[in-house]
């Protein structure tokens, strides 16, 4: 092999996304948060009208949306141009008649409406998305369902006229409903798995958007400054405020032109149920669950009490266990969601581990948790709870070892970057070689 070769093969398989994407996102939500916490002195300078409060309301917390989302958006189309991307499936050149291309639409269209009515009749069934904090999420689900009819219209028929191949996931629904041309079953799972995927997802992230938001919003940094303990707290709480804003848009903004439209949604059993069992309703590691692990516990700053040095590193390292996992969300840009495929990720952390955001998340539940102390002293539970951690991390796991089977079934790119990781990855190598270290001394012969 040349030297050449040898370096092609060494080297990390681009990414998808670029880095500054996620990163203008992040830059849009930060300066909405300062100005949602200095609202007041803004008013007054300005002399708007209307009240003086910090704006830590719901109605600031889907701004947030905006902030983080319309520079990704701007980025994206005028400094990356992704919308001429091979990938997006445009070719910008050609513009089918109208007559052509409505014909199409009107297929694609029933088939959208349908699939809301279908979300519509999920939501309306589903008892929980009644009750807090999901009602939030119907409440602006609702406000949309107009807008999104009335915009669908004109938007089908645009993307029909330029699309390289119209009949798309969407179009074989809607063929399969009216009954019109010939349409593929594999195609109609397709789209019916990344529409739940979105509307499931979707609903909850929109959900849990308003508390986080209204934290950070409000929060007295000068009570928390100079506390390394409510310091960590509020920093970490900010983190998962990025974590969630700039994922939920990555659910909201699944569009062609963007190139952050789902390929596909992940067609194994297992990697659906190992997700839906960390998210509600169906999750069953929260308080009073199957997976309960925090019986009797007090969390760090508990034990910890009382040794200031200890605290500030305690939470230091929890906060960079937390800031790993929002960078993770982050630098997916527009393209973060569960159970889906839409493209290849390689920079940020997860050039160094191909699960940074598991790995982090569960690095910090254990060092957060310490689950092997226990108020009550009982040595049982103390037992009990560090095997059910150990559950919890192994579903984690094993979710990621679904999505790694999805992903190297739809790309070779993929399938370069998970080899380059088994060799190079800081972290994912190192755990290669220790597994395959243990294994070998497992099929050692015993003397005797």
């Amino acid at each position: 092999m040349t030297a050449g070769a040898s370096a092609r093969v060494a080297a990390r398989p681009p990414s998808d996304v670029s880095s500054a994407v996620g990163l203008v996102g992040l830059l849009g939500l930060l300066a909405w948060i300062v100005v949602a916490r200095e609202y007041p002195a803004i008013a007054d300078t300005l002399g708007l009208p209307g009240r003086r409060g910090v704006l830590s309301g719901p109605n600031a917390a889907l701004m947030g949306l905006f902030a983080a989302g319309i520079p990704m958006v701007l980025w994206s189309v005028f400094v990356e141009k992704v919308h001429r991307r091979e990938s997006t499936g445009l070719d910008w050149s050609r513009k089918r008649p109208l007559s052509e291309a409505g014909d199409f639409t009107i297929t694609k269209l029933a088939g959208l409406w349908a699939t809301w009515a279908l979300l519509g009749a999920f939501y309306w069934v589903g008892r929980w998305y009644w009750q807090p904090p999901y009602t939030f999420a119907m409440e602006v689900l609702g406000w949309l369902v107009v807008p999104l009819f009335l915009v669908s219209i004109p938007y089908v028929l645009w993307l029909d006229r330029h699309l390289k191949d119209p009949r798309d996931a969407c179009w074989h629904f809607g063929a399969m409903l009216i009954g019109r041309d010939a349409w593929d079953a594999s195609e109609v799972k397709r789209h019916l798995r990344a529409w739940f995927i979105k509307g499931f997802f979707g609903a909850f992230m929109i959900a849990i958007l308003p508390e986080g938001f209204r934290i950070i919003v409000e929060a007295d940094l000068g009570l928390v400054i100079d506390d390394p303990v409510r310091l960590g707290l509020i920093l970490i709480t900010l983190l998962f405020v990025i974590d969630v804003q700039i994922g939920a848009v990555g659910y909201l903004v699944t569009l062609k032109p963007l190139d952050a439209h789902i390929r596909s949604g992940n067609p194994f059993v297992g990697g659906w149920l190992a997700a839906l069992l960390c998210y509600p309703p169906f999750l069953i590691m929260g308080p009073g669950d199957v997976l309960d692990y925090r019986v009797d516990t007090a969390e760090w700053n508990y034990w910890l009490a009382g040794n200031d040095t200890v605290l500030a590193i305690w939470a230091a390292w929890l906060v960079f266990l937390t800031a790993i996992y929002a960078w993770a969300t982050v630098v997916f840009g527009l393209r973060f969601s569960n159970l889906t495929y839409r493209g290849v990720i390689t920079n940020g952390p997860y050039r160094w581990t191909r699960h940074p955001a598991y790995l982090s998340k569960n690095v910090f539940w254990w060092f957060a948790t310490l689950p092997f102390l226990v108020t009550s002293g009982s040595a049982t539970e103390a037992i009990r709870n560090c095997v059910l951690l150990a559950v919890v991390s192994a579903i984690y796991y094993w979710r990621a070892r679904t999505e790694e089977a999805h992903l190297l079934l739809e790309d070779p790119k993929y399938r370069e970057y998970y080899d380059w990781m088994g060799e190079h990855g800081l972290v994912t190598a190192r755990l290669r070689r220790l597994g395959h270290a243990i294994a070998r001394r497992g099929a050692e012969p015993t003397p005797g």
